[in-house]
């Protein structure tokens, strides 16, 4: 979506100032674009889709969804016939070549390529490889920009891949300035709840790995990965780790111990946004936002991030939980509190680690040709892991430095030391690893993978 960052901040800036209506009145007075066309770029950039008729009445539709606004629609559309100039000698489009389950489909009918929505799984491949800006992903900040203008209490979580994303002098400290500027009522730090699923993966893998043949599939921080099992590789389910993301806990969590609270996650995937709207939790996140966007909503709001003073907050996320953000972080994170809660099993945990789609289609190929010598089979559909997500600002080169650089500085550095975590589990009715033994206390952390 850079590709209509202009708009986007007109947008914002226009909805603060009471000014939307005749702004986007104008945007379809003065472009050049097809209105049909134009009314799938506002829509997506207002996180809904209204379908155009005439401008008096989709500005009429659009403020109205803005104000309503459901989230539970697909993520990604696509809102213009494809000029197919990026195939390749083969006919392939740059779309269907990274598309990770086969859902762009050529239309012989319409001579176009469009989304199969059986297949799609909104992960946002499409969105980034389309340089005419096709592929759009649903932007839904103006419906949070909704709830902060009301005052409503809003935090939001931030993905472990944010160390640097916006600067090397920008810190977390900085960035919860920010926040609290446009309106929410604090930042909390996404690491801190991969601690907590970090504990609950060695509590799995231990029940799980038991002989030389058994194994675990993990990574429930990456929602690609985990829809490849679900739709391509679904033999493995079984095999596979029900816990929910850190996303997902950390929306559970807030809410519990406030049940008023809206809960926004930023990140640099778009497939976080379809992550948030699936059955078995939906509600637990209210609104994903990507670095991307953040990056234009600050640049809407006029601010220099580097230049603003800190907001400091306690230590409370282990090194474990900020690597999460890169390739392998899982792996160490999970096999550094094996060793510590296991020690009989400390050299048992043999991870295998795969990055971006084609790596993670290999593996899972290997593992049904009984290829694998590993038993902790981590995947993340990004090459570099989050840190190079499709929506992240610096290279994933960078981000893994800054990553790590966060991570090794943590003053905590193991889950299992981790005394906030401690706290928190308590609040929540968890009295320490026992529990996470017994399903009944911590179904919480649980996903059902049937819905």
């Amino acid at each position: 979506m850079e590709k209509y960052h202009n708009l986007f901040q007109t947008l914002i800036n226009s909805y603060q100032a009471g000014t939307f209506e005749n702004t986007v009145k104008n945007i379809f007075n003065d472009s050049h674009y097809n209105k049909q066309k134009l009314a799938g770029i506002v829509s997506a950039l207002c996180g809904v889709d209204i379908v155009y008729t005439n401008v008096d009445e989709y500005i009429t539709d659009l403020k109205y969804a803005i104000k309503n606004y459901k989230g539970i629609s697909h993520v990604v559309k696509k809102i213009s016939p494809c000029s197919a100039h990026c195939v390749d000698e083969d006919g392939a489009s740059k779309c269907k070549i990274y598309c990770p389950f086969d859902a762009i489909i050529h239309d012989r009918e319409r001579r176009d390529l469009i989304i199969d929505p059986l297949k799609c799984t909104d992960c946002g491949q499409c969105v980034d490889q389309c340089e005419n800006g096709n592929f759009v992903d649903k932007i839904e900040y103006l419906p949070l920009q909704e709830l902060l203008k009301e005052n409503r209490k809003v935090i939001i979580a931030v993905a472990p891949a944010i160390a640097g994303q916006f600067g090397s002098d920008v810190t977390l400290e900085k960035l919860r300035t920010a926040f609290l500027k446009i309106g929410f009522i604090d930042m909390v730090e996404v690491a801190f709840f991969a601690d907590i699923l970090t504990l609950k993966e060695a509590v799995e893998f231990n029940k799980k790995v038991k002989s030389k043949e058994d194994f675990l599939i993990t990574s429930c921080c990456c929602p690609m990965w985990i829809g490849m099992l679900k739709k391509v590789y679904s033999q493995f389910i079984k095999d596979t780790s029900p816990s929910i993301s850190p996303m997902i806990a950390a929306g559970r969590i807030i809410k519990k111990l406030n049940p008023d609270y809206k809960v926004v996650f930023v990140g640099p995937c778009v497939a976080k946004k379809a992550e948030a709207k699936e059955k078995d939790v939906i509600g637990d996140i209210d609104f994903v936002l990507t670095f991307e966007e953040l990056k234009n909503i600050f640049e809407a709001c006029n601010m220099t991030l580097s230049q603003l003073p800190e907001t400091p907050s306690s230590e409370y996320a282990s090194k474990d939980g900020r690597l999460y953000a890169r390739t392998g972080g899982v792996s160490i994170a999970v096999s550094d509190t094996v060793e510590a809660l296991y020690p009989d099993k400390a050299d048992k945990v043999r991870a295998i680690k795969a990055q971006g789609v084609q790596e993670c289609r290999q593996v899972l190929n290997n593992l049904k040709e009984g290829k694998i010598e590993g038993n902790f089979i981590e995947g993340m559909g990004c090459t570099g892991g989050c840190v190079g997500g499709p929506k992240a600002l610096i290279p994933a080169s960078k981000g893994k430095e800054f990553v790590d650089n966060a991570a090794y500085s943590s003053a905590v550095k193991l889950t299992v030391h981790n005394e906030c975590m401690q706290s928190i589990l308590e609040q929540i009715g968890i009295s320490g690893v026992d529990d996470f033994i017994n399903e009944e206390h911590t179904d919480m952390f649980i996903r059902d993978f049937d819905k």
